[in-house]
């Protein structure tokens, strides 16, 4: 679904000094697959996102997403609404990115409408649909996002980036910001979305507990660069360059003796998620 070659960015410095916050990256992600791209502050992970996305335009490097050269941000109205039927973002501060007047629903019917959903009733019933596969009840779509928790409104921008179907989703750090036990349950309910609709995911973090859970590849950058990847239980198991084992190495050690980066709490995928998630 997703393949980029040679991905470059250099934002340029005074008298013609620079910073090269990604250095050539090349990765694949498959239909369905979850490839987590980890890394300390500073790494170009977010800026890797960002480009993948369209938000912000690479140095030098191709972005082919489901056979679609999408190396460059869109310009025409059409063309971004194309890139937007192909891959969705979700950012780490939901409310940040919700607009403050709208309620979830109305959001949602906003999308739909605008990715050729003209019909009212069937507007109305894809939000509910929505709704219901991120644990969304009828009132909290009626709510305002100063209304939602956290946790809520992380569903509620999840659910906005479903609905034209994307075959691909990044998430940007779209769980650090929750506390352990939302932040167990908005990562079951990728797991969950993922499965039903084989939507792949890139996702941006830094939480080495996550990446385990959630999954199947990762990739380690350092300043930059790519210095390991591989199958989530290879790299976070058995690191093979230094740089890896020393992220492994910083992870706290966990009261009941598991390994480091082992999840620390989770949620039953089969339990409701509770009003204040």
């Amino acid at each position: 679904m997703l393949t980029v070659s040679g991905l470059r960015k250099e934002f340029p410095g005074p008298r013609g000094s620079g910073t090269v916050a990604v250095a050539g990256l090349d990765l694949h992600l498959d239909r369905g697959e979850c490839l987590a791209i980890v890394g300390e502050s500073g790494s170009g992970k977010s800026t890797t996102a960002r480009m993948i996305a369209g938000l912000l335009a690479p140095t030098a490097g191709r972005v082919v997403l489901d056979g679609h050269d999408v190396s460059r941000p869109a310009r025409r109205r059409r063309d971004r609404l194309h890139r937007a039927r192909l891959l969705q973002m979700v950012f780490q501060d939901p409310y940040a990115s919700l607009d403050p007047r709208q309620s979830p629903g109305d959001a949602l019917a906003e999308v739909l409408a605008l990715h050729g959903v003209r019909d009212r009733a069937e507007r109305t019933a894809r939000v509910r649909e929505l709704g219901e596969a991120v644990g969304l009840s009828a009132r909290q779509l009626e709510s305002r996002p100063a209304e939602l928790s956290g946790g809520q409104r992380q569903r509620v921008a999840i659910a906005r980036a479903l609905a034209p179907r994307p075959p691909v989703i990044v998430l940007d750090e779209a769980v650090s910001a929750l506390d352990v036990s939302i932040q167990a349950q908005v990562v079951n309910l990728l797991a969950d979305v993922r499965a039903a609709t084989d939507t792949a995911y890139l996702f941006i973090t830094h939480d080495l507990a996550v990446v385990r859970q959630v999954a199947d590849r990762v990739l380690v950058m350092r300043a930059g660069d790519v210095v390991e990847q591989g199958p989530v239980a290879q790299v976070l198991d058995r690191p093979a360059a230094p740089y890896t084992q020393r992220l492994r190495a910083a992870v706290p050690p966990r009261s009941d003796g598991a390994r480091p980066g082992a999840v620390p709490h989770q949620v039953e995928r089969n339990t409701p998620p509770c009003e204040s998630s």
